[in-house]
């Protein structure tokens, strides 16, 4: 048991969790947080407070952001804006089937390491873009760096909002993409429409993979549709599943009404339970 408080380095952006230590951050407060470039600035959006989670594996604050730590992020996120600029107008001038997505800055420190700039970019194909780097370094004087990025990555780096009406879950919480597939769908009875399954991304939904298991436990053990059941208001046959509710639908045959019934009443296995222990 420990504490823990969340920060952004970006409004609406991912949440990292991290050990306040002795400080007490508020909602608000600027905040350093370790990186491998350093410490940089966040907001602590989510205050100090106790968790039953153990935390020791989460890192620590460094402590709160003074007023050089301030002005040093404002340099950095200016210098971030001037770099955006320059790439997409050397893009355009080398006629590039590039998009930029987002642009990350390293300060020159005090230990003599130099300034360095990585732009993220996605594109259609492979791209031969060591002319480009050459006149962005001209241009910004430092080292440049380019990464292409896929349609996943692209969406977690810009963020958005998905269909639910919520922000992306790539941007907000997931730590890696796991493998979605068609299957899921069809196993959720979700349309095959791709601007219904689809993401941000162009991709498969993320989410199809949340309840999946849900619904390959239900299938399991669930009579199919046209098999014939007994319940508790007679003999049918089921029509329907409805897996969130763990029942299914069926259509009596006493006078075709249809009735939900919980998928343990019309079990197979669970009435012969039933039958040998009920008095």
């Amino acid at each position: 048991m420990g504490m823990l408080c969340a920060v952004s380095f970006n409004r609406y952006g991912r949440l990292y969790y991290l050990d306040p230590g002795e400080l007490r951050p508020q909602v608000g407060d600027k905040v350093l947080v370790p990186t491998d470039d350093g410490p940089e600035v966040a907001e602590c959006v989510w205050a100090a407070q106790w968790v039953t989670e153990e935390t020791d594996g989460f890192p620590r604050l460094v402590g709160l952001a003074g007023d050089d730590d301030l002005h040093r992020d404002e340099a950095l996120r200016r210098r971030k804006a001037e770099a955006k600029v320059a790439a997409k107008r050397l893009i355009r001038s080398h006629g590039l089937p590039m998009k930029v997505v987002a642009v990350d800055h390293v300060l020159g420190s005090a230990d003599g390491g130099g300034e360095r700039t990585t732009v993220y970019f996605t594109a259609p194909h492979r791209v031969d873009f060591r002319s480009l780097v050459r006149d962005l370094g001209a241009t910004l004087h430092c080292r440049v760096e380019l990464r292409q990025l896929s349609a996943r990555d692209s969406a977690r780096v810009q963020g958005g909002i998905g269909s639910c009406g919520r922000d992306l879950c790539c941007a907000t919480f997931l730590t890696d993409f796991e493998p979605v597939t068609i299957r899921m769908a069809k196993d959720q009875d979700l349309p095959l429409n791709p601007l219904r399954i689809s993401g941000a991304c162009g991709r498969l939904m993320c989410c199809l993979k949340y309840e999946h298991p849900l619904y390959q436990r239900f299938q399991e053990t669930a009579p199919a549709v046209g098999s014939r059941v007994s319940t508790p208001e007679g003999d049918g046959r089921v029509v329907g599943h409805s897996v969130p509710r763990d029942a299914v639908t069926v259509r009596l045959d006493a006078d075709g009404s249809r009735c939900s019934c919980s998928r343990a009443s019309v079990c197979a296995p669970r009435q012969a339970h039933d039958q040998h222990y009920t008095p």
